[in-house]
């Protein structure tokens, strides 16, 4: 078998920054928010002072949702966006401190995943010369792509996954992450059987599926009304709960992405279990999520296993009592992938 490596595209970069770059604040999802809210075009140069009023803005209106914007105790640029929202400073006030304070670590750090930068580039830092940043063509392609429409979603999502875990106090509280079918939600789960809404869950999953069915691969982010012309699918149908597999199917191990005509369409999967190799690729796909930061990747640990060893033993195990349940596999009858 020959081995090829996929040619990455700007949306995957862009994505890995998201979903993948190490936070100790929210201010990298406050910057790509902004950015993406703003659309400059390559070449332009977008002074600090043009971005702090939507920027320090964003990280106001996220504090209200959730106090603990980042792991460290104390922040004077956080304090002071606190103190805005309940009217203690104005604006000019907020922008003045986004300029002394809230900078300061996000424009370099931006790019950087794991521990190294990405190859390439969205902007260019000329604060030393210019007091800002030059957007590049890197930028205004990822603008200009069918899945920019839905970024500012994913960026949306993924910050409420992380604030929501930094609030809760993951290690203590919060016990598990699932899918509410009444309002289409993630929800968080607490030691205390209390439930929080978290985020959207097509919006939680769509980028990790990089805008594209999980079953025939076809585009599911390029019509007019965005992601929500697909469906949040149950690999293993909702029908059989808990009863039969012996654990909850609206964990977020279980959902996938599907577009409506794989999922409830004329030869669509409705309640009959995927083939094999679909197992094998929700594998795939749980192991990716939980190379992610918390809380993804400490939910699906803890609803499939603590090794990967285990949580295939978990998967198969599920999918042969399904089978024997349900009898029917299915498969779409055509894939782009």
């Amino acid at each position: 078998m020959k081995f090829e490596q996929v040619t990455l595209e700007n949306t995957d970069y862009w994505r890995s920054i998201i979903l993948f770059g190490k936070n100790v604040a929210s201010y990298k999802f406050a910057l790509a928010k902004t950015l993406l809210e703003l659309k400059p075009e390559s070449g332009q140069l977008l002074k600090l002072s043009d971005i702090a009023p939507l920027y320090s803005n964003n990280i106001s209106e996220h504090l209200k949702l959730a106090d603990r914007q980042g792991t460290s105790p104390s922040s004077k640029f956080l304090d002071d966006c606190r103190k805005y929202n309940i009217g203690k400073i104005d604006q000019n006030e907020l922008v003045e401190s986004t300029l002394r304070y809230g900078f300061v670590n996000v424009i370099d750090a931006f790019h950087i995943v794991g521990s190294t930068e990405i190859p390439i580039r969205f902007y260019i830092d000329e604060r030393k010369d210019n007091n800002g940043i030059r957007i590049t063509d890197e930028f205004s392609e990822l603008i200009l792509t069918d899945q920019s429409k839905v970024l500012p979603h994913e960026t949306e999502s993924r910050w409420r996954l992380v604030e929501t875990a930094w609030d809760l106090g993951i290690s203590r509280s919060l016990l598990s992450i699932h899918h509410n079918e009444e309002d289409d939600k993630l929800i968080a789960l607490m030691t205390n059987n209390r439930r929080k809404t978290v985020t959207g869950s097509r919006e939680a999953l769509n980028g990790y599926q990089k805008g594209r069915c999980f079953y025939c691969g076809t585009n599911i982010t390029a019509k007019e009304d965005g992601i929500n012309n697909v469906d949040v699918d149950h690999f293993f149908p909702h029908v059989l709960k808990e009863n039969v597999l012996g654990t909850n199917v609206d964990g977020i191990w279980n959902l996938v992405l599907a577009c409506s005509n794989c999922n409830r369409g004329t030869q669509g999967k409705f309640d009959k279990i995927p083939t094999l190799k679909y197992l094998k690729k929700l594998y795939r796909r749980n192991e990716y999520l939980i190379n992610s930061h918390h809380p993804l990747r400490e939910t699906l640990i803890g609803q499939t296993g603590r090794t990967a060893n285990n949580r295939a033993k978990f998967l198969n195990n599920s999918y042969n009592k399904a089978i024997v349940a349900l009898i029917h596999t299915w498969e779409p009858s055509s894939r782009l992938i």
